[in-house]
């Protein structure tokens, strides 16, 4: 092999390279606002045509039973964090979706669904259907009803507003639930 020959042949060894892993990546400010909206619909769950806040509830539960059967969810602090994560990371995207979106509380914005579902789940066994599908139908009921505090953190303004009345429906549940435990 000639030595041009081998010169090229490294040169494209090298481009392949650096295209496969650039040494820096520039983050667009689109790039945020698409991640973003990915985030706050529950990553693409909110997108179903009908029922979007029940796929969405639906869709955090499958992400939950996953963490969970992985270990990730091994005692009630560790459904705290995570139930912390989803609140911190869709009050965020939440915001930047409304700012790009605008709305009021687009019905594909379902973040909020994960974030009351991880929160009425703190505690629960996986391994126990009773708990799985009753904080589910628990969540879904406060969520729907929207009574006295849920729907009073509704009247909150922007991303606070939506996250804030399916954070207290999912804390709702979880009252429910745990005396549910303790009595039963």
């Amino acid at each position: 092999m000639s030595a041009s020959l081998r010169c090229k042949l490294q040169f494209r060894e090298q481009e392949r390279l650096c295209r496969l892993a650039p040494t820096h990546v520039i983050v667009e400010p689109e790039m945020i606002t698409s991640i973003a909206s990915f985030v706050s619909s529950g990553f693409g769950s909110g997108y179903a045509p009908k029922a979007p806040g029940t796929v969405g509830s639906a869709a955090a539960l499958g992400a939950w039973l996953v963490a969970s059967w992985l270990g990730l969810l091994v005692s009630p602090l560790s459904h705290l964090i995570a139930a912390g994560v989803v609140i911190l990371v869709g009050t965020w995207t939440t915001k930047v979706s409304l700012d790009e979106e605008g709305g009021e509380d687009p019905q594909w914005i379902v973040i909020d669904e994960w974030a009351g579902i991880f929160i009425a789940l703190i505690g629960a066994s996986s391994s126990n259907p009773l708990h799985v599908g009753g904080a589910f139908l628990l969540f879904r009921l406060f969520d729907i009803l929207k009574p006295g505090p849920v729907g009073k953190a509704e009247d909150l303004p922007g991303a606070f507003g939506i996250m804030g009345d399916d954070i207290v429906a999912g804390g709702c549940a979880l009252v429910v639930l745990s005396l549910a435990r303790i009595w039963i």
